[in-house]
């Protein structure tokens, strides 16, 4: 691998050794060639190599062959006699392996939050179109304003219904906000959480310091992303690094040019990147590798052709090892014709012909030397790694993850107050005062409704009184007496009545005529 004492990871030999300067690998570089090339051993060649340097490196195991590297190689008669060839004596040795899984299957759990993500990248995740990015956009604008922690998706899919609820006050501020483009993205997280999208978000959140690692013994920490599930949701593995990628251009200080970089990445398969990318996407793609060699990191793209990453990438990428390529089809044919202009020509061969013809194990490599120019293009043997071809076994994988520096860290998830839990309390404060409103108002049509009818019962038994009183019977008349006379009674009355009539008929006279005297 690094030679002791020397500037440079040993690659492998053409007519003289090629190596790759320590002090240029933040210039970046690709890997490519077609399936089945050693586009993986090289990768973990360059891994180890590093790794023994005392350079961190991030790399995910599309397949699940570069598992390998954690076990001492048991190189076999053939690599023995490469090795042989190259004046190389073989050291089986083990990397420092720590391995992550954005599951938590077959490695430390990989998280991030919804706001560390960004409406950009997690657009691209969920697959929205220019209007659906836009509301996320605004999604992320009121969580922003309003102090909402988008931690998980749960976070977001309440955030979107609370924005959904609020739309006409938010559109006011920031632009119509139409309840489709909101139903569209809820569906987009289902498919996510689906493809085991959940797992990814949420805390404790991945901390890059506990990638960048050097060992007491002075060699790097080898990351293995275990991808060959997480291929499956393309989308997701493509945004997951590129994630990475930017979180370390964000916090990483910036160094210039080191003499060996402080961390390098590769990324596997890269043209899941910038299929069907927004050019928005790719901008800040070119941006990053541009600018994040200055913080110390060098990038390095792994894919079947160099023709699948834009020209505006591609020109930042000055160290290039060449697989084998197979023209096959038109497409296939102009790919290859790119592949070979992309290098400084050899004048001992054909650089086009020379990538047809390559065998396993071989590759056209370009560096850059000391003064950042590249080499003249070299067809070269690959040297044979130290550490095992092929995968780990699952019991080798778990030894392996039991010594880890992070072991414990981040199996256990933490779930703290954030949007969901915030909207949650306000709907129950919400609908506790409505129900307080609710009840008060109850009361007081009760109150009313109580008064009224003691009204109208009042209103009615006076009513009721009154018909009583109008319908009651006259009082009884006294009961007769007895006109039967006794004799003595009736000589009385004889006697009296005589003498009031004579009495009457004087008087009357005297006042109809005047009183007359005897």
């Amino acid at each position: 691998m690094a030679e002791p004492g020397t500037a440079g990871l040993f690659l492998g030999q053409s007519t003289e050794r090629e190596e790759l300067l320590f002090n240029r690998v933040n210039r970046h570089g690709v890997v490519a060639g077609a399936t089945g090339t050693g586009k993986t051993v090289t990768l973990q060649i360059m891994a180890q190599g590093f790794s023994d340097a005392g350079i961190p490196v991030f790399c995910a195991d599309v397949k699940g062959d570069l598992s390998g590297i954690c076990q001492p190689g048991t190189p076999n008669e053939k690599l023995l006699a490469r090795a042989a060839g190259m004046d190389l004596t073989l050291k089986p040795a083990a990397a420092p392996t720590v391995f992550w899984d954005l599951y938590g299957e077959k490695g430390h759990p990989v998280r991030a939050t919804v706001s560390e993500i960004g409406p950009l990248l997690l657009a691209r995740m969920l697959d929205l179109n220019d209007v659906q990015e836009g509301v996320l956009a605004v999604v992320f604008h009121v969580a922003d304003k309003e102090g909402l922690l988008l931690l998980d998706l749960d976070d977001l899919r309440s955030l979107l219904t609370y924005v959904a609820e609020n739309a006409q006050t938010i559109g006011r501020e920031v632009g119509n906000v139409a309840p489709a483009s909101i139903a569209a993205i809820q569906r987009s997280l289902l498919q996510l959480e689906q493809q085991g999208g959940k797992a990814f978000f949420g805390e404790p959140a991945l901390r890059l310091e506990d990638m960048i690692r050097t060992g007491l013994d002075g060699r790097g920490q080898v990351n293995v992303l275990a991808a060959d599930r997480l291929m499956s949701s393309p989308r997701l593995y493509a945004a997951f690094l590129l994630w990475l990628m930017s979180e370390l251009f964000e916090q990483l200080p910036e160094i210039g040019d080191p003499e060996k970089p402080r961390l390098v990445f590769f990324f596997d398969e890269a043209h899941l990147l910038f299929n069907d990318a927004p050019r928005a996407l790719q901008e800040k793609v070119e941006q990053v590798v541009r600018l994040i060699r200055s913080k110390g990191v060098g990038v390095y793209f792994v894919t079947q052709n160099p023709a699948d990453i834009p020209d505006s990438v591609l020109g930042q990428l000055g160290n290039r090892i060449q697989h084998a390529l197979r023209a096959y089809t038109p497409a296939d044919q102009r790919g290859l014709k790119a592949a070979s202009q992309s290098f400084r020509p050899n004048p001992a061969f054909d650089t086009a012909e020379a990538i047809q013809s390559l065998g396993v194990g071989e590759a056209l490599v370009s560096t850059l030397n000391e003064k950042g120019a590249p080499r003249v293009v070299a067809r070269t043997l690959i040297r044979p790694p130290d550490s095992r071809l092929g995968p780990a076994t699952e019991t080798e994988r778990a030894a392996v993850m039991a010594q880890s520096p992070v072991r414990g860290v981040y199996e256990q998830v933490i779930d703290r107050e954030s949007a969901e839990e915030i909207l949650v309390a306000r709907h129950a404060a919400s609908d506790r005062v409505a129900a307080e409103a609710a009840a008060a108002e109850a009361e007081a049509r009760a109150e009313d409704a109580a008064e009224k009818a003691a009204d109208k019962a009042g209103a009615a038994a006076e009513k009721a009184e009154r018909a009583r009183a109008r319908s009651a019977p006259h009082a009884a008349p006294k009961a007769r007496r007895s006109t039967r006379q006794t004799p003595m009674e009736a000589l009385t009355k004889s006697v009296l009545r005589t003498a009031g009539s004579t009495l009457t008929r004087e008087l009357l006279r005297g006042v109809l005529g005047g009183l007359r005297r005897r």
